[in-house]
């Protein structure tokens, strides 16, 4: 099984590097589901992990549903990723009604090539995910991130089981969202192949009053070492 971390910060995907991850998806803000890293972050990332690196496109927080502008600044971070020598892309569009955006996300994947393409958890928006799947296979997607359309991949597990007994051998389902090194087991078993977790922790919290959140995390050697554990440990 391989570990992917969500990274949001370079010194999470350093800590990731570090506790021998196999993979990240880099992005910022996670405490807003995720955005595009910066040209600076990226370009530090790069050169110096040896690690594969994914990087989340997503130019604002909000919906799915991207303005000509928006879509344009997309298509312009995947090709600075491809420059920087990034592994993946994570992304994807949706229409105002929560289907996928076909012909944009097409555009997206065929953009990306030859690198490999994600769609991301806009998919838990969307209300028939056994048709969603069919579409993002048509696309030629390579996997798609969902907690299953529930809170956390636990609450979703037995959709994402479904979708996996669907996709065959055709697309990777990537579960996310709550797994740890206590429930990461139960993903083992049910025979994924990868799953997805940002393993972080509080790090710094502001105790004043202040005009913003003000809470610091950072994804965390010691919890992704005990998952990585737990995933031996069911070897």
């Amino acid at each position: 099984m391989l570990l992917e971390i969500c990274a949001n910060s370079y010194q999470s995907a350093m800590n990731a590097q570090e506790a021998e991850a196999h993979r990240i998806e880099l992005c910022t803000e996670l405490s807003l589901g995720g955005l595009t890293p910066s040209y600076g972050l990226l370009n530090q990332v790069m050169n110096e992990l040896t690690i594969p690196v994914f990087v989340l496109i997503r130019p604002r927080s909000g919906n799915f549903v991207y303005s000509d502008g928006e879509f344009e600044i997309m298509k312009q971070d995947i090709r600075l990723c491809k420059d920087l020598g990034c592994e993946g892309i994570v992304s994807g569009v949706l229409y105002e009604d929560n289907t996928i955006d076909y012909l944009r996300t097409q555009s997206l994947v065929e953009l990306s090539k030859p690198l490999e393409f994600t769609f991301h958890r806009a998919f838990d928006c969307i209300e028939n995910p056994i048709e969603a799947l069919e579409q993002l296979i048509d696309l030629g997607v390579h996997r798609i991130l969902t907690s299953g359309l529930e809170s956390s991949a636990e609450r979703g597990l037995d959709l994402l089981k479904q979708l996996k007994e669907q996709a065959k051998d055709k697309i990777t389902i990537l579960p996310g969202s709550g797994i740890s090194a206590i429930n990461v087991t139960l993903f083992k078993e049910a025979g994924f192949s990868e799953i997805h977790t940002s393993a972080s922790k509080v790090i710094w919290k502001e105790t004043k009053k202040t005009m913003f959140d003000a809470i610091k995390k950072e994804s965390d050697i010691t919890t992704i070492k005990a998952i990585l554990n737990s995933m031996k440990d069911e070897a």
